[in-house]
């Protein structure tokens, strides 16, 4: 079976042959599953998202047109949309409430001067972040609250890793802008 086309086990496939189903899977799965998880980064979900990428393959294999490309191409592009569905369904993280009690925390210890100048720190860093575009705010939140890195915003928003950094640059040069233009006010 191994001598035989990619086309061929595809063919075999799409008429229920077991053994070219098992042989095309053997062939494919390494590729397969690497490139999920490269897009899910978590290796369960990836393996999920292969799974899913090989059954699509198989309810679709009659359908390949081998004019339009080779079958790596279509597997591995199959695989790219299942993994991305996968990516798209995660569910954000939870925060424990007290991330966001720590969040409100206040050093009552403090001088009120001082207090003073934190609560007015904090609405005027909120008014900025409002500001914001929608994706910027949640970019600059994300990586700098919850300490997402840029790939991990780019998983969570579904965009490309060079998107996801722009966001959060742009966002913190925006912020740095306005911040200090407030300032000088």
């Amino acid at each position: 079976m191994w001598t035989v086309t990619d086309e061929a086990l595809l063919a075999g496939m799409a008429a229920n042959d077991a053994e070219a189903a098992t042989a095309f899977v053997e062939r494919f799965q390494r590729r397969v599953f690497g490139l999920a998880l490269t897009i899910v980064g978590e290796t369960r979900t990836a393996e999920d998202a292969a799974q899913e990428a090989f059954a699509r393959a198989w309810k679709h294999a009659a359908a390949f047109d081998a004019r339009r490309g080779s079958v790596a191409t279509w597997l591995l592009t199959i695989t790219r949309n299942a993994a991305i569905d996968m990516v798209r369904v995660r569910r954000a993280v939870a925060t424990p409430p007290e991330t966001f009690a720590a969040l409100d925390e206040r050093d009552w210890g403090a001088d009120p001067a001082d207090r003073n100048l934190m609560a007015d720190d904090a609405r005027r860093l909120h008014a900025a972040l409002a500001r914001l575009s929608d994706e910027q705010r949640r970019a600059v939140i994300l990586a700098g609250l919850y300490g997402y890195t840029a790939r991990e915003v780019a998983e969570l928003e579904a965009i490309p890793l060079g998107t996801a950094k722009t966001r959060i640059r742009t966002a913190l040069i925006r912020l740095r802008g306005m911040l200090v233009d407030e300032g000088r006010q």
